[in-house]
């Protein structure tokens, strides 16, 4: 049945227009990743300026990413129904508003309320970038789009602590860890201005059914699945922390019961539930989950040994990991070239960031105390390379046979399990680096937490590269776009005969 096939809009726009529109959603997209990491290296600064306690520090991280999560799937099919580029241009003003407010906050309580509406309206902003590429690109043409995404989403995740340590540490104008939400502001208008100017509108022909209480189920269950999580091992896992994790996993799966129901009434859910019997979507939120997962854990606990244990500065800290940026430079370049092979690439660059966890925890405990960001030059640099193989054909692998139609609810979908893999990464990390430190702060002890802690991450890198060998293969995706070619091309046929 072709009834749901359409001529992609990618033949109405020329491809200056397409071009700009990709540089302008790829951009909106860093400015998301770039903010969640940047935010890491100025918590000491914060800490000082505002006097925050720890439970404070964690939720002006853990409020971005519950916000954030909690609403990305119904942020993406907010696009599918009032169209990606309004979606896209409410979700930027809001993120620019929400960072110059928390820019401006005089306590730390006040910050962390910025940082969820910052969570909030990027939750709007950030699916309508895969969703509007996936129905501006034809099939054939989304490997190379979908390679610059993840590529630019990587550097992202490394540039952060980076240029976050350069801006708190130059205490620009005065303004110390305020300037890493003002750099938003100019950002936020161009991406506005240019949003504005050259993405094409475009939107779901099945829009989803206005269901309140399906996004209230969403939202309810993932944060309640979330916030245990987050909060657990800073309250020792009380028995209700247990329990609304439980629940839940309840409210969810009531929202999976709700939408089969609005199906099977021939109405449009809120999340289609044919995209899990995608195989290449489901292995590719595994995969996306876990990576995120293991990411998280290293370089967060990688900042807190160096910054708590061996004393850096926010600047010395985030140059620490300046090898990994350079990897992951040096990787796109290399692994663009072989993203065709697609899973197997993945395989390769998990395998790598693996290896080089695995190396750097060794340096830490041989060196203690006289570790210099020197020792670990190498080993991040590895992981940076494998950082760049396994996200340039992510995104392309997984949403390759996922119809067009469906982009909203898949890119939100998706980008919802990165926040839970970030989520948990972060709790992970904090549970089991302060486990095992306990109350011995010596060096020492604390090389030995963090090697504990890292191991887990390099797990986690193996578990992403194994379960990436499930992922479609070349054949397969070339067949799927094939196929829905065809069904284009005898569409178009039929009309033309009328």
């Amino acid at each position: 049945m072709l009834s749901h096939v359409s001529p992609e809009p990618s033949t109405t726009i020329s491809p200056r227009r397409r071009t700009l529109a990709m540089a302008v959603l790829i951009g909106a997209s860093f400015m998301d990743l770039f903010d969640v990491t940047i935010m890491q290296v100025a918590l000491p600064s914060i800490r000082n300026d505002l006097h925050a306690d720890a439970a404070q520090l964690e939720w002006i991280i853990a409020g971005y990413m519950l916000a954030f999560a909690s609403m990305l799937i119904t942020g993406g099919r907010l696009g599918d129904a009032i169209g990606r580029r309004r979606a896209f241009l409410i979700g930027v003003a809001g993120f620019t508003l929400a960072s110059l407010a928390g820019a401006c906050s005089p306590d730390a309580d006040l910050l962390i309320v910025a940082r969820v509406a910052q969570g909030l309206f990027a939750a709007v902003m950030v699916p309508q970038g895969l969703s509007t590429l996936q129905a501006l690109y034809r099939p054939r043409e989304r490997a190379r789009v979908y390679g610059m995404f993840g590529a630019i989403s990587g550097m992202a995740a490394v540039a952060g602590p980076i240029l976050g340590g350069v801006l708190v540490s130059g205490d620009v104008a005065g303004l110390g860890w305020r300037s890493v939400l003002l750099i938003n502001v100019p950002v936020g208008i161009v991406l506005l201005v240019l949003g504005r100017a050259y993405i094409p509108d475009t939107r779901d022909t099945e829009p989803a059914d206005r269901d309140l209480i399906a996004v209230a189920l969403s939202a309810g269950g993932v944060v309640a699945v979330l916030y245990p999580i987050v909060e657990g091992h800073t309250l020792g896992w009380p028995a209700w922390s247990w329990a609304v994790m439980a629940g839940g996993v309840v409210l969810l799966a009531l929202f999976v019961v709700r939408q089969r129901a609005v199906a099977r009434a021939g109405r449009a859910p809120l999340l289609p539930g044919r995209l899990f019997a995608n195989r290449g979507f489901s292995v590719g939120l595994v995969v996306q989950t876990v990576f995120q997962g293991s990411m998280n854990i290293v370089t967060l606990t990688l900042m807190l040994y160096v910054q708590s244990t061996l004393g850096y500065s926010a600047l010395k800290a985030g140059m620490t990991i300046l090898a990994f940026a350079l990897g992951a430079f040096a990787g796109f370049a290399i692994a663009g070239p072989f993203a065709r092979f697609g899973r197997h690439l993945m395989f390769v660059g998990a395998l790598l960031q693996s290896t080089g966890t695995f190396v750097t925890l060794l340096i830490v405990l041989h060196e203690g105390a006289a570790l210099t960001p020197w020792d670990i030059v190498a080993p991040l640099a590895v992981m940076g390379a494998g950082l760049s193989m396994l996200v340039m054909p992510l995104v392309e692998v997984a949403l390759a046979l996922v119809p067009v139609r469906w982009a909203g609810a898949a890119s939100g979908v998706f980008a919802t399990f990165q926040q839970l893999g970030a989520a948990v990464g972060i709790a992970v990390a904090g549970t089991t680096y302060f486990a095992v430190l306990g109350t011995d702060l010596a060096v020492p002890h604390a090389a030995h937490a963090f090697a504990v802690t890292a191991a887990l991450g390099a797990a986690g890198y193996l578990i992403a590269a194994f379960a990436s060998l499930a992922l479609p293969n070349r054949e397969q995706v070339l067949a799927h776009e094939e196929a829905v070619r065809a069904a284009i091309e005898a569409e178009e046929e039929g009309l033309s005969a009328i």
